[in-house]
């Protein structure tokens, strides 16, 4: 796991097209706005939250944020601890993004 900065972390994944970003806010979060193209799993589904990420591609790089960065770090190392190894977390969350939002529709 990695903490970047909204610079680093925005850089990086642009410059990766092998990449996946996951936000893993509460519903009620992500309708108020999505960075465009993010998967949503709630991390607060608990035992959901890991069966729903198993069936995701361990050979991606996953870019993880959350409101403020707490919760996606956590989500970061729950994947580590799964086999997932590149997982990047959002320092400051979706609080702080300078970048685009898509409503969720």
């Amino acid at each position: 796991m990695a903490d970047l900065s909204q610079k680093d972390w925005t850089k990086q994944l642009e410059e990766d097209n092998n990449s996946v970003v996951l936000d893993v806010r509460t519903q009620e979060e992500v309708d108020l706005g999505i960075i465009p193209n993010a998967l949503h799993i709630d991390i607060y589904k608990g035992q959901g939250f890991i069966e729903e990420v198993e069936k995701l591609d361990k050979n991606k790089n996953y870019f993880i944020y959350c409101k403020a960065g707490g919760r996606s770090a956590q989500a970061c190392a729950v994947m580590n601890q799964l086999g997932f190894e590149q997982t990047f977390n959002l320092v400051g969350g979706f609080s702080e993004w300078q970048g685009n939002i898509a409503l969720n529709e």
